[in-house]
């Protein structure tokens, strides 16, 4: 079995609090570059996902990942703590990608000493309102990200094991995907986001697997749920969300940096599967 190594998950903490809620929890259609995770103290709501809803129930804790859009439903009150993690973009599979993650573990009244301990340690990581588009912007997170990286040695080391100790819950639980014992296939997975700007082709993928493309389209499928053009596909957009979110470069220029040199393509894969052309994402992300 394949594993991440601890030294390549490069985990910046962005915001982290506690709040308490009214039946005002019911933001709609939120999609983010970073990692949410809660951990419920009292009261219930519900959690929308693409896959399904969740209900939030205490002593639980939850996982959201980058660019999952989401929405949140409460009727009544509601208390959790909230920690928002940021891992940027990788030339390499991160966690979604090797495990089948669990969106919600039980760990019981043991997290809230931990996620006491940092929202003390840290209230100017507190968000300023609970509106996501209040916080949910690309000039909020870069203040963010400069904030950690200020930060003493001593204090990034203590918020990295916080964020380990927090992610070992879910890992716990995951599932490997059946891929991760066959070298076939994390030689594919590594050429894929090695290559994931260059024109990738099937039938290469198909030799570095050794098998025949019918098959390895097939098996793809079978392990990730998608066929190896949409798992590019899903990529370069997961990309490109980042580059409009931190860089100025116009559409025209993130379509190329992606290999995409027909930019009505590639915005119209960009509305496919986020829901808005890059040029709404940006100005609501900047909003």
């Amino acid at each position: 079995m394949t594993h991440i190594p601890i030294e390549s998950m490069n985990l910046m903490m962005l915001n982290v609090g506690c709040a308490t809620h009214h039946a005002d929890w019911n933001w709609q259609k939120v999609s983010s570059p970073f990692i949410r995770v809660f951990y419920v103290i009292e009261g219930e709501a519900m959690l929308h996902l693409p896959q399904g809803n969740v209900k939030l129930t205490p002593q639980h804790m939850y996982i959201i990942p980058a660019y999952t859009v989401h929405s949140y439903e409460c009727h009544g009150m509601f208390k959790l703590y909230y920690m928002h993690i940021y891992e940027g973009f990788k030339n390499e599979a991160n966690l979604q990608d090797t495990y089948e993650l669990p969106t919600e573990v039980l760990v019981g009244s043991g997290m809230e000493p931990l996620f006491e301990y940092v929202v003390n340690l840290h209230p100017d990581a507190k968000l300023p309102e609970p509106d996501p588009k209040s916080y949910d912007t690309s000039t909020k997170t870069f203040g963010y990200v400069e904030r950690y990286q200020r930060m003493a040695l001593w204090e990034k080391m203590e918020l990295r094991g916080t964020m380990l100790i927090i992610m070992s819950h879910f890992i716990r639980h995951a599932k490997p995907h059946v891929w991760t014992s066959d070298e076939r296939m994390k030689h594919v997975l590594q050429y894929i986001h090695e290559h994931i700007a260059d024109d990738i082709e099937v039938e290469t993928l198909a030799r570095i697997a050794c098998v025949t493309k019918t098959y390895f389209i097939r098996l793809f499928k079978q392990e990730f749920g998608l066929s190896p053009v949409q798992y590019i596909n899903k990529k370069r957009v997961e990309r490109s969300q980042l580059l409009l979110f931190t860089t100025d470069l116009s559409v025209r220029e993130v379509a190329y940096q992606l290999g995409i040199s027909d930019h009505s393509y590639f915005c119209r894969l960009f509305r496919k599967m986020v829901g808005i052309t890059p040029k709404e994402y940006r100005c609501q992300q900047r909003t």
